[in-house]
C-alpha cells in the first residue's frame, strides 16, 4: 500500500478525531448550539441537576475516547507495514459503516436528532470511502 497515501489519511483522521474529541470535552454545550441550535441544545444537557451531571461526564468521556482514538490514530500512520495497513483500513472500513448503520437504525428514532443523523450517515460514508479509495489503492499498487 501507498505508504504515503496510508500516512496522510491516518494524519487527516487523526486531526479530526483529535479536534472532536477536544471540542467535545471542552465546548460541549458550544457544538451543540451549532449543531442542534439552541432549543435542541437545552434539551440535551437535561432537565435536573443530576442528569446534566451525568450528561456532561457522558459528553466528556465521549471527546477523551476521541482523542484517545486520534491520538492512536497518530501513531498507526507511522507503520510501515503493508499488510497491517491494509487489516487496519478495512477495520476502519467496517467500523464507519456499522456507525452509520447504527445511526440508521437508532439514532433516527430520537426526536431530538431527527433531522441531523441524515449528515452524521453521510458523514460517516465519506469518511468510510477515504479509507476504501486507500485499500483499492493498496490493490492497484499489488496488481499492477
Amino acid at each position: 500500500m501507498g505508504s504515503a497515501a496510508f500516512f496522510l489519511t491516518c494524519i487527516l483522521h487523526s486531526v479530526i478525531a483529535l479536534s472532536c474529541g477536544a471540542l467535545m470535552m471542552f465546548y460541549t454545550n458550544e457544538i451543540f448550539v451549532f449543531g442542534h441550535g439552541p432549543e435542541i441544545a437545552r434539551k440535551l444537557q437535561g432537565s435536573t441537576p443530576h442528569d446534566q451531571l451525568l450528561i456532561r461526564t457522558s459528553d466528556s468521556f465521549s471527546g477523551l475516547l476521541l482523542f484517545a482514538i486520534g491520538f492512536l490514530l497518530f501513531m498507526v500512520a507511522f507503520v510501515k507495514d503493508r499488510e497491517f495497513q491494509s487489516f487496519f483500513a478495512k477495520g476502519c472500513v467496517t467500523l464507519h459503516v456499522f456507525m452509520a448503520l447504527w445511526r440508521i437504525y437508532f439514532e433516527r428514532k430520537l426526536e431530538d436528532l431527527a433531522w441531523d443523523w441524515p449528515k452524521q450517515v453521510v458523514g460517516d460514508i465519506v469518511l468510510a470511502l477515504s479509507w476504501v479509495f486507500l485499500v483499492v489503492y493498496s490493490w492497484r499498487e499489488k496488481y499492477d
